[in-house]
């Protein structure tokens, strides 16, 4: 199910009523037609939309949520509940990693083997990867010539739903017993979760930390005010918080959050504290140096053009016709930041949406901001 739904994501990405008003009144006509927009998105397939739009140039910060967070309890959803962002993870783990090149601790030409573990790196040989050729560079962009553990029949959701526990070591071992190299390291893009699997473990080794302690700790996402962005508890976090999320209309709700724990995947957060996470970061709030988030987005050739434009951790492409930055996350979530505006919009809807291309409600409101009148506030 997984693997299959997340080649389909990225195949497409190439070709009730709750809204958080915060301060003046001009702003309601505004903040309704944002309204409007997410509740538009609401059918019977999909249960529940949370949205934060931040922009700076347009003095607007707004969250609103439409739906249920649970919809057999018919439980109304919030605009501070969190979700599992999934990939959209990927960027806070690039980043971690990039936070700790930028400070000595390591070289992005630097061969896996020397922070990988000796059992790891001996099941990769034996999968007939070489991990003293593959680079820490490779895995941050995809090009490592790694297959994707997720590809496996237990990424299915029946057997996701048996609530198995995971360890980094199985999925690696899952990997080389389904799949082969796509290729030769650095020579073609080819997305990977256990890439960024293999980025947590190296993190781990580099701070002696938790991933989750290291990540919180590399981008002071408390001393930010980030409150809400974490790892997961390895046994699940069921509180009134983390809302249900959905999948072939099947509630996700009880998996077991180890499928997904690692690196490629893992953090719980809010829509407010996604945006502003992205606002930080090209703000250049995040990175000790300015070049750091310049290489971060660097762009990258292969003998093949890649189904991506993926740099590390993020990709580009455009929307409306104009140049974003962006990660999505197989649950559903979708997280952009526009340039020329200076504007991030966090999204998640409760179940994956169908159409083709970025999340749906996302070119709405960027069209919808390009109408605003830039003295308005919006909070």
């Amino acid at each position: 199910m997984k693997s299959k739904l997340r080649i389909l994501m990225l195949a497409t990405l190439i070709s009730m009523n709750v809204g958080c008003k915060m301060q003046t009144p001009k702003s309601l006509p505004n903040a309704t037609t944002f309204q409007s927009a997410l509740d538009s998105q609401i059918n019977d397939n999909m249960p529940g939309i949370l949205v934060t739009v931040i922009s700076r140039d347009k003095n607007i910060e707004w969250s609103g949520a439409s739906g249920y967070s649970d919809k057999m309890n018919k439980t109304k959803l919030l605009p501070h509940q969190t979700f599992r962002i999934a990939s959209v993870t990927k960027t806070f783990t690039a980043t971690t990693i990039l936070r700790l090149w930028e400070d000595g601790k390591f070289k992005l030409e630097d061969p896996v083997a020397m922070y990988i573990s000796n059992e790891h790196s001996d099941i990769l040989k034996r999968g007939g990867y070489n991990p003293q050729e593959i680079t820490v560079f490779h895995l941050l962009t995809h090009s490592s010539g790694l297959s994707e553990h997720t590809h496996s029949d237990k990424y299915q959701l029946p057997y996701l739903k048996s609530n198995h526990v995971w360890t980094r070591t199985e999925q690696l071992f899952e990997l080389i017993a389904i799949t082969k190299p796509v290729g030769k390291p650095g020579n073609q893009f080819s997305y990977s979760d256990t890439g960024y699997i293999l980025l947590g473990e190296i993190i781990e080794n580099l701070t002696g930390k938790s991933l989750g302690e290291a990540i919180e700790d590399q981008l002071n996402l408390k001393k930010s005010g980030l409150k809400s962005i974490h790892i997961e508890d390895e046994g699940g976090e069921f509180d009134n918080e983390r809302i249900h999320q959905y999948s072939e209309n099947e509630d996700t709700y009880i998996i077991n959050p180890t499928f997904d724990l690692y690196g490629g995947g893992g953090l719980l957060s809010s829509t407010h504290d996604l945006c502003l996470f992205y606002q930080y970061l090209f703000e250049n709030k995040v990175f000790r140096k300015k070049s750091t988030l310049e290489k971060m987005l660097a762009p990258l050739s292969y003998p093949t053009k890649p189904l991506l434009d993926y740099r590390m951790g993020i990709w580009e492409t455009e929307i409306e016709g104009m140049k974003v930055y962006t990660h999505s996350g197989f649950w559903g979530t979708q997280v952009v930041y526009i340039p020329t505006i200076k504007t991030s919009i966090a999204v998640n809807y409760s179940q994956r949406w169908n159409n083709k291309g970025v999340a749906p409600i996302i070119p709405i409101l960027i069209r919808q901001l390009m109408e605003n009148n830039p003295d308005q506030t919006i909070r």
